[in-house]
Parts: C-alpha cells; structure tokens; sequence
C-alpha cells in the first residue's frame, strides 16, 4: 500500500490511532468518507483512503493541522485523538520543544541527543536525567518509561508476585527511586492481589483451579507495570 504523505511534514504528536478508527466508526463513516472531508472541506489534497487507514493501524501518523483537519471531519476535538506520549521525543514534540532545546537544557550535545531520541534509549548519566524530567515535566512513571526501565520493572514485579514479594523491595528501589514503605506496601498489595486471581477454585471434590482464574491472573501479569502505578498514586493519598 502506498501512501502518499505531503512533503513537508510538521513534527506529530502522540497519536490516538484506535481512538480515530472508533469515532469514525460510531459515526457510520469508511476511510473514503473521511479522506473526501479532509480534501473538501480541509483543502488537503493528498488525502486518500489508504491514508487514513495508515492513520489508524499506525502505520503512520497526522502531522499537527492534519490532526486538527482530521478532528473536524470526525466532529471531535484534536485533544480526544491525542493518545498520552510515551517516547522521548512524543513527550518533547507535546511539550513542542525542539530537539536543540532539550539537549541544551540537559547538557548533551544535539547529536548525540538526537540518535537518542531516535533510538529510544536513554543514556544520559544521573545529573542528565534529572534535568530532562524537568525539562520535559515528567512525571516519574514517564520518567522510567522514557529512559527505558519499563521492560526491567515488570520482569522485578511479576517475580514479585509470583513469589517473595520481599525479596523484591531492594531490586525495584534500584529502579524506581520510592521510599522503602511504600514500595513495601504496594509489593505486598500487588502480591495479594495476583495470589486472590489465581487462588484454586474447588469443588467439594477438591477440583483443580478454575480456567478463568489463570486467565485472571495472565492478564494481572501482563498489566503489572500499570497497576503498580495505580497503587503508587492510591499510597500517596
């Protein structure tokens, strides 16, 4: 498939793509009818159906007025198909920073900040990493996410509730810099939690564990990154 993007692209923000697929969607629209509005009604003439389907499998991805133009076709507002940045350079491009601002401000040389951004990892030492979770706003799920810890964490928490979530609270510091209680009460919480999901559902015959259990406790693991964030805010109340 073939898709023809205009040849000045603007940078793009973090892009909703199945948020896109189900407004059009709910509004009984086919990419044809979407790629007519933006060239009618939005003067960009490059818009074909084969574009919007990029759009939406994220395959490729709305520079700023085509995902302004987009939103007025679908009748929504550029905010609901704006997904949450996740990359270093998606939290830079929605903080519509230049790469040269962020490597000033970090102390790296443009370059190297650049293949960074282009490799999406991080390699910034402790002082250069402060300074671009404040230079982007980061808040410190972002944080670890951005630099690459994302992969590490979950593997430290799924040991952590499949076995001694206590021997888990010094590896997960060295990750996620918390205090030690709260990491000691989220561990434990998240380990009951996973234990609750995968706990054997007996018959009076002492039958074994029920199928919708270990799909219950699959989906905990797979998730688990996210629910130690939800317990990390819900500690902090």
């Amino acid at each position: 498939m073939r898709v023809h993007q205009p040849q000045a692209q603007q940078p793009t923000p973090p892009f909703n793509a199945p948020a896109a697929r189900r407004l059009r969607a709910a509004l009984g629209m086919g990419p044809e009818h979407v790629a007519y509005g933006l060239r009618a009604s939005y003067g960009l003439p490059y818009a074909t159906p084969d574009l919007v389907t990029a759009w939406e499998r994220g395959i490729a991805a709305p520079s700023s007025p085509e995902l302004t133009a987009l939103a007025g076709v679908l009748w929504c507002s550029a905010s609901e198909l704006i997904g949450a940045p996740r990359t270093l350079r998606e939290h830079r491009v929605a903080r519509d920073l230049a790469p040269e601002d962020v490597a000033h401000a970090v102390g790296i040389e443009l370059l190297a900040y650049e293949r960074m951004e282009e490799s999406g990892t991080w390699r910034g030492n402790e002082r250069q990493s402060t300074a671009l979770a404040k230079a982007l706003d980061l808040s410190l799920s972002d944080f670890i996410t951005v630099t690459g810890r994302d992969g590490r964490l979950a593997d430290l928490l799924r040991s952590a509730v499949t076995t001694r979530w206590q021997a888990s609270v010094r590896p997960v510091a060295k990750v996620v810099p918390l205090e030690r209680d709260v990491l000691e009460v989220v561990l434990q919480e998240l380990h009951t939690g996973y234990q609750g999901r995968t706990a054997a559902t007996l018959n009076w015959g002492g039958g074994p564990a029920t199928t919708g259990s270990g799909e219950s406790g699959q989906d905990f693991l797979d998730r688990i990154v996210d629910h130690f964030w939800t317990a990390v805010r819900a500690s902090s109340y």
